[in-house]
């Protein structure tokens, strides 16, 4: 049986109704229609889902909806940041834009989104901090040195 339940997502309040073991993925792309996070394996073992909830990133296939109602989520659509009148992309994603980082970008989101919470935690992570850190994605086009320049590149930035 479907319950109401309360998300804040990229600082928005967001009610739907959904069962508490529904998959966070399948709410944030069918209800709330946002585009960022993708369905890619359904078992975490891709990246495709990451979005951050309370600055973690998680995997939100297998991310119960019920777990996350009083916790911030961000998704890729929420990492730029308004100054203004103008939107500031986050340094990662202006980084993947600099190098060019992508080939066909279906798996983008979790690439950019970990190493987003990645970087928020550790600005100048080593090279090798930053490989362990993505380690767990998954690319089928073999863009992996150029997402690699790119988190260099966003860190560089964050750490200055």
């Amino acid at each position: 049986m479907a319950n109401r339940l309360t998300l804040t997502v990229n600082g928005k309040t967001q009610r739907v109704e959904a069962t508490p073991d529904t998959p966070l993925l399948y709410v944030l792309r069918n209800d709330l229609k946002l585009q960022g996070p993708r369905f890619g394996c359904g078992l975490a073992q891709c990246g495709a889902c990451t979005v951050h909830v309370g600055g973690q990133a998680v995997r939100s296939c297998v991310t119960p909806v019920g777990s996350v109602a009083n916790k911030p989520i961000t998704t890729l659509e929420g990492l730029a940041r308004t100054q203004g009148t103008t939107r500031q992309l986050h340094a990662v994603q202006q980084a993947f834009i600099d190098e060019q980082a992508t080939q066909c970008g279906y798996c983008v989101n979790g690439w950019i989104m970990t190493a987003a919470a990645l970087l928020a935690k550790n600005p100048r992570a080593s090279d090798a901090e930053i490989r362990a850190g993505l380690s767990g994605l998954k690319c089928r086009c073999g863009a992996h040195m150029r997402m690699l320049r790119a988190v260099k590149r966003a860190a560089k930035t964050m750490s200055a």
